[in-house]
């Protein structure tokens, strides 16, 4: 399934922090350890959709995923000069769980880097998250590293990006 994701704008900024709240919810509700409520606050939305960081998929009902590409992340990889795309934020409204809509956005994301003649497609989850390092692995990334916050560990993943995108099995 393509999808042309599309820039967000500040009119979205209450959209895309609502989504990710309902998914902070949804995830402590279930035990899962990776975005904590109240970690993204609307204001630090606002300053990253102003520098255009975030995109959007909306259908009929509304938002329905969006995705944060990055072309360094010093927070996550430090000061790593290696030219290459990275994802934060993949967000996929529960309404559309298993519809490929995630796959998808990480398909458009390693377009972008190719196109950008960048070599390495990286993300990270938190190390507690094994359910979503394994969605991620079975992507085509491989895990290349840790990253220690004191409070967590989240899990370095990469993968290489080719001239036509990874077969999926």
């Amino acid at each position: 399934m393509p999808v042309t994701p599309v820039p967000a704008r500040p009119t979205d900024v209450d959209d895309l922090h609502a989504l990710r709240r309902a998914l902070e919810d949804w995830m402590a509700d279930r035990g899962v350890d990776q975005w904590p409520r109240g970690s993204l606050p609307r204001e630090r939305v606002a300053q990253q959709v102003d520098a255009g960081e975030w995109w959007v998929v909306r259908d009929d009902e509304g938002l329905a995923a969006t995705i944060r590409l990055l072309w360094s992340d010093p927070d996550f990889w430090g000061d790593d000069p290696t030219p290459a795309v990275y994802v934060h934020g993949l967000m996929v409204a529960r309404r559309r769980s298993g519809d490929g809509l995630g796959s998808a956005l990480l398909d458009w994301a390693a377009a972008r880097g190719r196109d950008a003649g960048v070599g390495l497609f990286r993300l990270d989850c938190r190390t507690s998250n094994p359910a979503l390092r394994r969605y991620y692995e079975s992507q085509g990334f491989t895990a290349v590293g840790e990253r220690d916050f004191g409070t967590h560990r989240n899990t370095l993943l990469e993968q290489p990006l080719r001239t036509s995108p990874p077969a999926r099995s």
